[in-house]
């Protein structure tokens, strides 16, 4: 069976089959809150490299990831060449979001969440945000929330305004907007030594060891979001995960040890989507990452 989506002309096939189980959420439901958030969602994949994570049988089957551009993309679908560096191909073809098109294709190919990269392609490899993932060892969303509010403490006496949102896991991801200049491997450099500082002045919370058994129950401050051809998820991302969570914006003052993050999914999103976008000014609050550089060396 195909059918097109309420999104554009690309036609999914099996629009009817089952991504989530327990909820009976299916392909169509995915392509339609897709659909629907798009407006919200388009600065964040505009001209973005994307890495494809494809689940064809939604929670029930095995998922893989996928760098080059799949044969079954409609034609036009734009794509960055990038060199490797390692592997038996030279280069590989990347998707590159920012159109309703290109994202219900992919949905269509089995892609639920959106994995993008923090260069445009036209200015690849210079990113225009920085980005920390806080991911607690412990599991609880709580210990997160607490690692999010120091990492704010100190990006606010470094100068630069950040922006936090759900992982749509059981983490957090704080970004911070800044203008296109420094390399990625620049911008991963300065989130190391950030994470580095913090984790040594809460060393009892939090962590930066690789190993995830030298963790314990700390939070891993994960400051490798940033190399030039890694991803993260997108605000506005659908997660494989029970109950459909998405990644949301938020509010600083809603992250608290309170917060549920599985309360923002694709069943309820609707509610979310008709308030006051947290993340409104993201794009017009880029800073210069050299003024933040100095003052940490400072600090």
């Amino acid at each position: 069976m195909q059918q097109k989506s309420r999104t554009s002309e690309v036609r999914l096939s099996n629009p009817d089959k089952i991504f989530w189980p327990d909820d009976k959420y299916t392909k169509l439901d995915l392509a339609n809150f897709y659909r629907d958030v798009f407006s919200l969602l388009k600065p964040y994949v505009q001209d973005r490299i994307l890495t494809l994570e494809r689940c064809p049988d939604g929670l029930k089957g095995q998922c893989f990831y996928q760098k080059e551009k799949p044969h079954g993309m409609p034609a036009r679908t734009p794509v960055k060449r990038i060199a490797n560096v390692s592997g038996k191909r030279k280069s590989t073809n990347y998707v590159v979001g920012g159109s309703l098109e290109t994202q219900i294709a992919l949905v269509n190919l089995g892609c639920i969440p959106i994995h993008v990269a923090g260069s445009r392609a036209k200015t690849f490899p210079k990113p225009d945000w920085v980005c920390f993932d806080l991911d607690p060892a412990s599991g609880k969303f709580a210990d997160a929330a607490q690692a999010a509010c120091l990492l704010k403490e100190l990006l606010d006496r470094l100068g630069l305004r950040s922006f936090p949102k759900t992982s749509g896991s059981r983490g957090l991801h704080v970004f911070v907007p800044i203008r296109v200049g420094p390399s990625a491997d620049e911008v991963l450099g300065f989130a190391a030594q950030v994470v580095t500082r913090l984790a040594e002045a809460h060393p009892k919370l939090l962590t930066t060891e690789h190993s995830i058994a030298a963790r314990g129950k700390r939070v891993y401050l994960d400051p490798f979001r940033n190399g030039s051809v890694q991803t993260v998820v997108s605000p506005y991302s659908v997660r494989r995960k029970p109950h459909a969570p998405v990644s949301t914006p938020l509010h600083w003052g809603e992250v608290t040890a309170s917060l549920n993050p599985a309360d923002f999914n694709l069943g309820n999103f609707g509610r979310r989507r008709n308030g006051i976008d947290p993340w409104r000014d993201f794009f017009a609050s880029r800073q210069n990452l050299k003024a933040a550089k100095g003052a940490l060396k400072r600090s």
